[in-house]
């Protein structure tokens, strides 16, 4: 049987690996703290046991991402959303440190959550930053683009949260940091990557612009616990 490539499962990569220390554990469920982000990583093919350790982990009525997962989840489960992904791998970037990129840390959170809720590049939560370097680009004092570190499988690292405040785009600010970012994840001799919507088509042209080449389609799915589940009922078991 041939070894399942890290980005095949990102998060379970990351989090069996050099993110070990972000693990939360139920059965063979595994999760990063809420508050850092909210990927979880399930097993290939999950069983009754497994759905009822995630809505133990979870809780009842709980929202939980399913990065990647392409299966049926049990009855009574809701899906909340459910969108065509991709994934891109460093093939050919011209990536090189920005003068103007400053890096960002635990002081920042509030003015990063404040652009982050201004231009909605995915999640980041009051503890994203503890996932690796992230960098900005001010103007006038105020944070107007960031991009930084998320998911870190073993010899790769995804670029993630980039964002441009809205009157401070066409400055091509997104695609500076994103090669910075890139620069240091090189730097440690790893690989990047990133994933983006299927139907982001101008996404995806800048990451091709850049030297990005599709590796994979994904699933970005999210479910919902039923209120039932954790509160001393569980899923019966196979």
């Amino acid at each position: 049987m041939s070894t399942p490539h890290p980005l095949d499962h990102p998060a379970l990569a990351a989090l069996t690996g050099p993110h070990a220390h972000f693990a939360e554990w139920r059965g063979r469920i595994v999760r990063y703290p809420v508050d850092v982000t909210p990927w979880l990583a399930l097993p290939a093919e999950p069983d009754d046991r497994d759905w009822a350790d995630l809505a133990a982990l979870a809780g009842p009525g709980a929202d939980v991402p399913l990065l990647g997962f392409q299966g049926r989840v049990p009855d009574g489960w809701d899906i909340m959303f459910r969108l065509e992904g991709a994934q891109f791998v460093d093939d050919g970037l011209d990536a090189a440190p920005d003068p103007e990129a400053v890096p960002l840390g635990p002081a920042d959170v509030p003015e990063i959550l404040d652009l982050v809720a201004r231009t909605r590049p995915g999640p980041f939560l009051p503890r994203t930053i503890e996932l690796g370097p992230y960098l900005g680009i001010r103007r006038g004092g105020a944070l107007v683009a960031m991009a930084g570190e998320r998911l870190h499988p073993p010899g790769w690292t995804e670029i993630s949260a980039v964002c441009t405040d809205p009157a401070a785009r066409g400055d091509g600010l997104a695609t500076r940091l994103i090669l910075a970012v890139a620069h240091g994840i090189r730097t440690r001799g790893e690989t990047p990557f990133l994933h983006t919507a299927a139907d982001n088509t101008d996404a995806i042209r800048l990451y091709e612009s850049l030297g990005f080449r599709l590796r994979r389609t994904t699933v970005f799915m999210g479910a919902r616990v039923p209120e039932h589940l954790g509160d001393g009922r569980e899923l019966a078991v196979s």
